[in-house]
């Protein structure tokens, strides 16, 4: 994202089968990010937890609930960016 906006170097794009699965992970990355000292700027979206944003400067993740992100589909506002997969990359959007 660096050469493509001023928001952020980079965005993770991720989603959870539920609501519920939303909000453990971004539990799990506020804490692993924690024990590293890595604190949010903000977290938004963690009410209702379809779409969480957590905003770590350089870094924006988004979570979202996955039917959530079919109708985002947040990823095509970005088709330049260059796409790095991790975990199942039979899942790609």
């Amino acid at each position: 994202m660096k050469n493509l906006t001023i928001i952020a170097d980079y965005f993770v794009i991720c989603s959870g089968e539920s609501t519920t699965q939303v909000r453990a992970i971004v539990e799990a990355i506020d804490e692993k990010f924690s024990k590293n000292r890595i604190r949010p700027i903000g977290i938004e979206g963690l009410n209702n937890s379809r779409w969480v944003l957590m905003d770590y400067g350089d870094v924006i993740i988004h979570v979202f609930e996955e039917e959530t992100r079919e109708y985002y589909r947040l990823e095509k506002l970005w088709l330049d960016a260059p796409r790095i997969y991790a975990g199942d990359e039979g899942n790609r959007r």
